[in-house]
């Protein structure tokens, strides 16, 4: 027996062990090798492809999606691996929704890996559901083969596929496209909206771990607990004051400032404690808009500030002359960096403010805390130091 193989029995009886003995909402896979550091040039990644069911009993698993995506950011903030800050790039599959075409499995791809988080809430928001057929399997399979997934040894690569019904339904066996993402250390993990017996009878638990990933179960129709803070009205004020710092230029300025405001607002109306946890995801890294906000672009490195046309910036900094541009974009960083330690500084108090609210709760079922138990472990397994 090679040593590929004991390790990989070893894993298999270790994982079958934590099944048939858990009670919780998440059945974790060990870790049953040592982290591998990866020599790429560039920044160590965390790749997470959503998949999720849009047939049409799933309103409250997109509704958690919608209001929980900057919570789940927001874990990776001040992830480092040997240093270095990460770089987290998220693509979105639906599936099961009857508006797509047969012909396609109802298998859609919402977005491709980006690190434009706007884009990814923007895209959540304007999901719908409705009836359709369920292939587990197929959508992972498109989402292996469509996905530019990294081939650097350590980087992080992360399947989570929610929804409710089989997991063997479709013409894809799920068992060959769990071996396949398992050989290509892309870990799935599934999470049932419903009973955890029934997801252990359906298949979902199988499918997690034959790709080294995490089984969980939720309560898709659990409302997202907000709890007040006095922190809150600060929070709220400075991002909506941050968005200030933002110079938009070039073709996509408008529409990427555009799409800032929007969906600030769709975090509000989705759920407070959404807005507030985007609010913090705006003062960090993993928040970047180079592409068409004209301060990030300056700070990395994307566009030299000289070699912008006059045409392609807002009618306030076309009149100045360059050394008053660069002035403005400097007076604009420096402000938002204000801002942005000010709003990590109220996010560690309202974090030791909730601890003590929340000391005797137990841990929620929702989507975002199901996906943290598992990506946690699977970080640690390679060398990524969370929070």
């Amino acid at each position: 027996m090679t040593k590929t193989t004991t390790l990989m029995a070893v894993a298999a009886t270790a994982w079958s062990a934590l099944a048939s003995g858990s009670t919780g909402a998440v059945t974790k896979a060990p870790c049953a090798t040592p982290p591998m550091i990866s020599t790429a040039a560039h920044a160590p990644r965390v790749q997470i492809a959503l998949l999720l069911d849009t047939s049409g009993s799933m309103n409250g698993l997109i509704d958690q999606a919608r209001s929980q995506l900057w919570s789940v950011v927001n874990e990776f903030a001040a992830a480092r691996r040997d240093g270095q800050a990460v770089e987290l790039q998220v693509a979105l599959y639906e599936y099961g929704n009857d508006r797509i075409p047969a012909a396609r499995g109802f298998v859609r791809q919402v977005l491709p890996f980006t690190t434009d988080l706007d884009r990814v809430s923007e895209e959540l928001f304007a999901l719908t559901t409705s009836g359709g057929e369920e292939y587990c399997g197929l959508v992972i399979q498109t989402a292996l083969d469509e996905l530019r997934w990294s081939t650097s040894p350590g980087d992080l690569k992360a399947v989570f596929i929610a929804g409710n019904e089989p997991f063997s339904q479709g013409p894809v066996d799920f068992r060959r496209v769990g071996a396949r993402a398992h050989a290509r250390d892309i870990a799935v993990n599934t999470i049932h909206c419903g009973p955890r017996l029934v997801g252990e009878r359906t298949g979902w638990s199988e499918g997690a771990r034959l790709a080294d990933g995490t089984f969980g179960v939720l309560d898709q129709d659990r409302a997202v607990a907000y709890v007040p803070a006095p922190q809150d009205e600060e929070i709220a004020r400075l991002s909506g004051a941050i968005n200030e710092t933002y110079i938009p230029y070039g073709a996509e300025g408008t529409a990427g400032q555009a799409r800032q405001k929007a969906q600030d607002s769709n975090a509000s109306s989705a759920n407070r404690g959404a807005s507030i946890s985007r609010a913090f995801t705006k003062a960090t890294g993993l928040y970047s808009n180079s592409v068409w906000d004209l301060v990030d672009a300056v700070n990395n490195k994307k566009v030299d500030l000289d070699s912008v046309k006059a045409a392609e910036l807002p009618p306030a900094l076309q009149k100045l002359t360059p050394d008053q541009r660069r002035a403005v974009v400097k007076e604009k960083a420096e402000e938002r960096a204000r801002i942005q330690a000010r709003l990590q500084e109220l996010e560690k108090d309202r974090k030791a403010y909730l601890a003590q609210v929340r000391r005797a709760e137990a841990a929620p079922d929702t989507l975002d805390a199901v996906m943290m138990q598992g990506l946690r472990d699977q970080a640690a397994c390679r060398g990524f130091a969370l929070q």
